[in-house]
């Protein structure tokens, strides 16, 4: 397996991951609709991901940052919610730098 496929499997396990840590936010106190509404734009990637398409790649990286923002937020304000803003804010980080990865490693080399 080379570091192409090895990276795109990552980020779809990593997507899956994201996705139910938003979904344990029900845990600390959420209402779940907010946890359900939270999760609905993660979809948008999921089939470009799943083909490896590299412009979907590309923008879905910018689709992490308000998850970023979100978690970072929680982590620091919200001493409830600390153990899962951690998780998601480590899931979210390690989703963003997977997709990278692949960015990288599925590049055109112009010779």
């Amino acid at each position: 397996m080379n570091i192409e496929s090895a990276s795109r499997t990552l980020t779809v396990w990593l997507w899956l991951a994201l996705t139910l840590s938003l979904l344990a936010w029900i845990l600390v106190g959420y209402p779940w609709p907010i946890c359900v509404i939270a999760v609905l734009p993660l979809l948008a990637p999921l089939r470009g991901l799943l083909r490896g398409s590299r412009y979907t790649y590309a923008w879905a990286t910018l689709f992490a940052i308000p998850y970023l923002a979100f978690a970072l937020t929680e982590l620091l304000v919200n001493p409830q919610a600390r153990w899962v803003a951690a998780l998601s804010l480590l899931l979210v980080f390690a989703w963003f730098c997977t997709m990278i990865l692949f960015l990288r490693a599925s590049r055109v080399r112009r010779e």
